[in-house]
């Protein structure tokens, strides 16, 4: 209603100038007849002048003021067709836990354990409509990755971004899992509540069928699904061909333990589901899904409303076309032609012109049909084309943002929301200096913290922590109420928390290995000149060493130089013996 009253105000603030446009019109026409009755009877006058109409100028006068009448419909924007409405459905509440220890990357179930289990869980979630979900992983430890919520988009993207990377120690505790879940619904009553643990089933921590067990006692359902092969299976290594190996060097085997999972489903009131490379599993699950209570829960839905000015902007078409058409004075060439018959063409007219033109809601109307069918590329296409036509739909963007984000091109989501966020800011600076209804103001923020929202779960899935709060700080801002944002901040504040503690921790480790790295080279330094000190007498009493041998070696040579020469002239003195041959 107060929709209606915004469109009746600008109305009459445009329409209050046809009421002087009327009186401007009717005085000098009262005027313009009294003056004619002084020259003669007006039926004698009309013989005079047969060619003078005194109808074809007031219907002219009345054909141009209902055209302006009907132009400050259109100026003052008729919007109607679709509204704010709250929608009660039935849905059930389910928390899944998904096991990310190592041993899920076994690829006896292709493509992996952990690559089908996502893909089960995708499928899950396109399947539901009017429930809520909420994940959680677990290894050695359990934390929350997605609070519960109806936003069936951020349970898609924090889907994406799951890996065993995310759970700091590895093990597999099932119990921790369980009991997590618990924790994590609603309290709302007379819904059907349950809980799906997928895993492999080595359960390295004990426990889970106890925690099943009062699971089941609250109320809760417990289910499982085993993945993986009895048989055993090779965990992959970091690199490729490779497998990961125990301490004394042998590759290790993990088996699914199917009598486990089944335990605990026994002990949880809930069924178990073998997960094989079919789907058979996932069907078996959804049937039990639907045997569980459904809750009614009242849904507040916002939607664009339809322009309707093309209705009265035809209109004014043609009652301007029918004004050009009728002259002022009788012609007697145009007596055959009869207005009705001109009028029929104009009307006539009026499919073909609005056929030719298709407004940017037709388009957004097939992308949202191609949206709910999973289509999503070719919902893009038409949510491009109604953004062709209409540049500044809102709706048009938000939704080309969702069909990017369903088709994992999470910057192009991104700039959607962002350019979703800037029409709705402008839109609210508008409706504020126009005096718009609370109500109004209230749905366009509630728009606005819908984009920032879905911008926070993009970044919170690509773990910077630090826009992602801002943005459902944002969020929060706009909408106070919406406690699915709520969660998501509180969540997105203790990664980052942890985040800046690890990057500390980090630095600090760094910074004490240059310290550790600074001291060790300040030690060999000081080594290197206690050995220099050592070494410098010992080179000098080599030196002096060195010397005295050169000295003894010297006197010593000279000592045998002198027996030589003793010895020579010894010889030299013998006397010579006589020469017995005869020189011929």
């Amino acid at each position: 209603m107060e929709h209606t009253d915004m469109f009746i105000f600008r109305l009459i603030k445009k329409v209050i100038l046809l009421p002087v446009m009327v009186a401007v019109y009717l005085f000098p026409g009262i005027r313009r007849r009294r003056n004619l009755k002084l020259y003669g009877e007006p039926e004698l006058l009309a013989r005079l002048m047969p060619e003078v109409s005194g109808f074809r100028p007031s219907l002219k006068f009345w054909l141009t003021a209902t055209a302006f009448a009907f132009s400050c419909i259109v100026l003052a924007r008729p919007q109607f067709g679709t509204k704010q409405e709250t929608v009660t459905r039935s849905g059930i509440e389910t928390i899944i836990a998904l096991d990310v220890s190592n041993s899920m990357l076994a690829d006896d179930v292709a493509p992996s354990r952990l690559a089908k289990s996502k893909r089960i869980i995708s499928n899950l979630v396109d399947q539901m409509k009017d429930d809520k979900i909420g994940m959680i992983v677990f290894a050695g430890d359990a934390f929350v990755q997605l609070p519960i919520t109806s936003d069936f988009i951020s349970a898609k993207v924090f889907l994406s971004s799951i890996s065993p990377q995310l759970v700091a120690r590895q093990g597999t505790d099932i119990k921790a899992a369980i009991d997590l879940a618990m924790r994590s619904f609603t309290p709302n009553e007379g819904v059907g509540k349950a809980i799906i643990v997928i895993t492999d089933g080595e359960n390295h921590e004990g426990g889970a069928v106890e925690a099943a067990k009062a699971a089941a006692e609250k109320g809760y359902v417990v289910h499982v699904m085993g993945v993986g092969s009895t048989s055993g299976s090779p965990i992959p290594g970091e690199r490729n061909g490779e497998f990961r190996k125990d301490k004394d060097g042998n590759v290790i085997v993990t088996r699914m333990n199917e009598q486990m999972c089944q335990e605990i489903a026994q002990a949880g009131s809930g069924s178990y589901f073998y997960v094989d490379n079919s789907n058979a599993a996932e069907k078996a699950l959804q049937k039990e899904l639907d045997k569980l209570a459904k809750s009614d829960v009242e849904t507040t839905i916002f939607t664009e409303f339809d322009e309707q000015f093309r209705v009265f902007a035809w209109i004014v078409l043609i009652l301007l076309a029918i004004d050009l058409a009728i002259s002022e004075s009788r012609n007697p060439r145009l007596r055959n032609i009869s207005l009705f018959k001109m009028i029929l063409v104009l009307l006539a007219l009026v499919p073909v012109g609005a056929s030719a033109q298709r407004t940017d809601r037709e388009f957004v109307r097939k992308g949202n049909h191609a949206f709910a069918d999973s289509s999503y590329v070719k919902a893009e296409e038409n949510y491009l084309r109604a953004i062709d036509q209409n540049s500044s739909s809102v709706e048009a963007t938000y939704n080309l943002g969702n069909a990017y984000l369903h088709q994992q091109k999470a910057q192009e989501a991104a700039e959607q929301y962002q350019k979703t966020i800037t029409l709705q800011e402008l839109k609210q600076r508008e409706l504020i200096s126009s005096g718009a209804s609370e109500k109004e103001l209230k749905e366009c923020k509630e728009k606005t913290a819908m984009a920032y929202h879905n911008l926070g779960v993009m970044f919170q899935a690509s773990e910077d922590y630090q826009k992602a709060v801002s943005a459902y700080q944002q969020a929060l801002r706009n909408n106070p109420a919406d406690q699915e944002t709520r969660y998501n901040m509180i969540l997105a504040m203790e990664q980052l928390k942890k985040q800046q503690q690890q990057e500390q921790e980090q630095d600090q480790n760094g910074q004490q290995d240059k310290e550790d790295q600074q001291q060790e080279q300040d030690q060999n330094q000081q080594n290197d000149q206690q050995q220099e000190q050592q070494q410098q007498p010992q080179q000098q009493q080599n030196q002096d060493m060195s010397k005295e041998n050169a000295e003894q070696l010297l006197k010593a040579a000279m000592q045998d130089e002198q027996d030589v020469q003793e010895r020579v002239q010894q010889k030299m003195q013998v006397q010579p013996k006589k020469k017995l041959d005869k020189d011929w």
